[in-house]
């Protein structure tokens, strides 16, 4: 007789707090699928980007909201929460995928920048496992999640099956529900697009000043290929995302016109700056950073 094939390890994480309605659903979906973890904020992280906590300590404590599923919430960032889940939770046990969300609200575009979501997912990349950001442009906390379930088991059994690029999250964003059935995923990459803000200033009961973060999303972008296009079309948009941030187009620039020099003679170009784009150096395995 065969022996059983084993489940996949799900590890979930979100920044809206282990309370929201959008990873109940998502958990809901991964327990159909494999093996789940829950490790998520014990309060709502939304816009943390990727902070992580240094000057305070960390709580981590058991939580019995899913029923029948390890979970744990914690006082922490959403990256503080995958960073104590592979070094501490999962210890000798590495999640073959770690998801993040369903988000409430979008995070296309410049909002990956900002994402609690998305810095779980990241963090995860970066600690060299596979990861998907999952978000609904809804806003609601009682938003509905029904139309995108079929779809997020269909793309986690795909990230499982085919893999994800090796230091790649996938950005995955899904159109709020409507009449409208949901036109298809499309592989996208992120609009130019940013928010123009405005600070509202106010004041409370007591008179004393306040200001409150107001603007508008303003998408500069009239491409067919990416995020907000697709969106705005009714489909799912699938963006690979990296935590390399190096402006590849800008190198051969400064290398070519700035003088680093102090004495203003010209300093020769960085080989590894002539690389292709796609090239990437890795350190060497099982060599440790050392602190600066």
């Amino acid at each position: 007789m065969a022996a059983k094939s084993r489940k996949p390890l799900i590890l979930i994480s979100n920044d809206d707090g282990i309370t929201a309605p959008g990873i109940a659903v998502l958990v809901r979906v991964m327990k159909r699928i494999g093996e789940v973890v829950v490790v998520a904020p014990d309060s709502p992280q939304s816009g943390m980007g990727h902070a992580i906590t240094i000057g305070n300590p960390l709580r981590l404590d058991p939580s019995t909201i899913f029923d029948g599923i390890e979970a744990y919430e914690c006082s922490g960032t959403p990256a503080d929460c995958v960073k104590l889940a592979k070094h501490f939770v999962l210890r000798d046990r590495p999640a073959d995928l770690v998801v993040s969300g369903i988000n409430h609200g979008s995070n296309s575009s410049v909002n990956v920048l900002y994402s609690g979501t998305m810095s779980a997912a990241i963090e995860a990349a970066i600690e060299g496992l596979p990861a998907i950001g999952f978000s609904l442009c809804d806003y609601g906390h009682l938003a509905d999640f029904s139309h995108i379930e079929a779809w997020v088991e269909h793309l986690t059994r795909q990230a499982l099956e085919h893999g994800i690029p090796t230091g790649t999250a996938l950005n995955i964003n899904f159109p709020k529900k409507s009449e409208k059935t949901i036109a298809g995923a499309r592989i996208c990459r992120q609009a130019r697009a940013k928010w123009q803000e405005e600070f509202d200033l106010r004041y409370d009961p007591y008179q004393r000043p306040y200001y409150w973060l107001i603007g508008n999303f303003v998408n500069e972008d009239q491409g067919e290929d990416t995020d907000e296009w697709a969106l705005a079309h009714n489909y799912i948009s699938v963006v690979p995302c990296q935590y390399d941030l190096t402006a590849q187009h800008g190198l051969p620039q400064l290398n070519e016109q700035w003088s680093l020099a102090l004495d203003g003679g010209k300093v020769e170009a960085n080989p590894v700056h002539e690389a292709a784009a796609t090239d990437t150096v890795l350190p060497e395995k099982g060599k440790k950073k050392q602190k600066s």
